[in-house]
């Protein structure tokens, strides 16, 4: 079994922002796009610099851990594996609760709360109960066929083979239980053990399907671990604090290790879970709201217009206001020229056009941010699109050069791809903040990281080839540290803002 492997994000945490940054991006005389830095103070810290330390495990890792806890509990309690891990279960894998509640609870009602059998009471012919051997053919339980050899799980209830196959089967496969699965008799609480199972199952598609499920409890009842949520992913990460950092898989998928989400930093996980839901709720309802429908200029009943007709009659019963679809002025004074609408500019009409202007403002300003998030998604799904692009550039262009002098354009996409996540992000950070002065500096970095983004993705996406490679490098590489340092900036500040409570947020916003 190979050996656990630790990464590290390089800290998604806590960093501050210095006041002394300052970058710009200015065109030269050639209509190049050029970048000029002044350098971060050495004193400045990266936005990754506290290591946030956790391991990606196997499948066969997580077992062995498993195996791992359970052997420390028992140095301790001494008692069977296989009733260990059911105690374990039911205390979801914490040993400090276990221990905690075994020494202070009576024995007998221990056990009775984890439905396992008490291992240190002692029984008459336990062994004979847990399986029934007896010259006389009893009946099974279940089936109520008669039967020479009945096995039980030593609560007393016995039945065939057959019947605990088929029922171990269908618990597992059909139900997809693992660690709760119960002795079939009714009324019996006690729990079918691992071994139990083994033995009983007898069917390696079964006993594979029930290993895979006590591996997946496992590491949901454990607050310090996660699975990786990429698709075909069979791989964990376990770290030492559950906090809302970004993990790498092996497989190559980043996420957020507190909620699972793709890393969205610096949105915060519980903004990102309000947003995701407004975004299913809202979007398309207010997209075609505001495309489709006014608001009546005095009553600001929502109306769709369903002909061709520009006179409207507002159908509220306490209301019956005639107006123009147009102007939404009063219908009344727009006599035989109301198709050119000549009284646009009434003051009634300037009144009704800022009434709707108000009774839509939080829906134009849900729209605002979230077409320029949904925006940044778009172009990360085109711009992944570059990697494959690229590759054939790159391709092509090592039969004359080699590997290293064209690696940087891959590294490029790297950056841009990275970009567009943070900005698609920070549009959920920003629609839930409150207005205040580091609002303002936030947008203002946020225009100055966009404005860079989109000038490597311009420069990516022209004809790159071999005659103009090296005074395409040059300027990709400035292009790409530069929006570098300004996503750099931009978390910075807004890690510097937790850490100051800056940042005040809009508990509820509707549309």
């Amino acid at each position: 079994m190979n050996s656990e492997m630790e990464f590290s994000d390089e800290d998604h945490g806590d960093s501050h922002r210095s006041l002394l940054t300052h970058m710009s991006c200015e065109n030269d005389s050639d209509s190049e796009d050029t970048c000029t830095e002044i350098l971060l103070p050495e004193n400045s810290n990266s936005p990754e610099t506290e290591d946030f330390v956790y391991k990606v495990l196997s499948v066969d890792q997580i077992v062995q851990h498993q195996r791992n806890i359970i052997d420390e509990v028992n140095n301790v309690l001494n008692l069977p594996p296989q009733v260990t891990r059911i105690i374990l279960n039911h205390f979801k894998w914490d040993k400090e609760s276990l221990f905690e509640n075994y020494f202070e609870s009576n024995p007998k009602d221990f056990f009775q709360r984890a439905h396992v059998l008490n291992p240190f009471e002692k029984k008459i012919e336990r062994e004979s109960a847990a399986s029934t051997s007896c010259a006389i053919p009893q009946l099974c339980g279940i089936c109520f066929c008669s039967c020479d050899e009945l096995i039980g799980l030593g609560c007393g209830h016995n039945f065939c083979a057959a019947c605990w196959k088929q029922y171990l089967a269908n618990k597992t496969c059909s139900e997809g239980l693992a660690n709760t699965i119960k002795c079939p008799a009714a009324n019996c609480e006690i729990l079918v053990d691992y071994i139990s199972f083994l033995k009983l199952a007898d069917d390696s598609e079964v006993v594979e399907r029930y290993q895979q499920l006590i591996t997946n409890t496992f590491v949901e009842c454990n607050m310090l671990m996660r699975w990786c949520p990429a698709p075909n992913c069979s791989h964990a990460v376990k770290a030492v604090c559950a906090e809302p950092r970004a993990v790498l898989c092996k497989c190559g998928h980043e996420f957020c290790f507190a909620c699972g989400e793709n890393w969205h930093e610096p949105a915060s996980c519980s903004s990102l879970k309000k947003w995701v839901k407004k975004c299913l709720e809202d979007s398309e309802t207010s997209n075609w709201i505001a495309q489709n429908t006014k608001e009546c200029p005095k009553c600001n009943v929502t109306i769709e217009k369903d002909g061709g007709c520009n006179h409207m009659v507002c159908k509220n019963p306490s209301c019956r206001y005639d107006f123009c679809w147009v102007c939404l002025g009063s219908w009344e004074p727009h006599g035989s020229s109301w198709y050119s609408c000549n009284r646009f500019d009434e003051e009634e009409a300037k009144q009704a056009r800022l009434a709707q202007q108000k009774y839509r403002s939080s829906m134009a300003r849900y729209l605002h941010y979230y077409n320029r998030y949904s925006n940044h998604m778009q172009s990360l799904k085109m711009e992944n699109k570059l990697y494959s692009n690229i590759q054939a550039k790159m391709d092509d262009m090592q039969e004359e050069m080699s590997w290293i002098e064209v690696q940087f354009l891959r590294d490029a996409v790297d950056v841009l791809c990275q970009c567009r996540t943070t900005l698609m992000y920070s549009y959920v950070f920003a629609f839930y903040l409150m207005n205040n002065n580091q609002k303002i500096i936030f947008e203002d970095n946020q225009k100055d990281m966009e404005m860079a983004t989109e000038k490597l993705s311009e420069c990516l996406e022209r004809e790159i080839t071999v005659k103009n490679i090296y005074e395409v490098k040059q300027k990709v590489l400035d292009l790409s540290h530069y929006c570098q340092k300004r996503r750099h900036v931009l978390l910075c500040h807004v890690r510097e803002g937790y850490e100051n409570d800056w940042w005040e947020f809009k508990e509820e916003t509707t549309t």
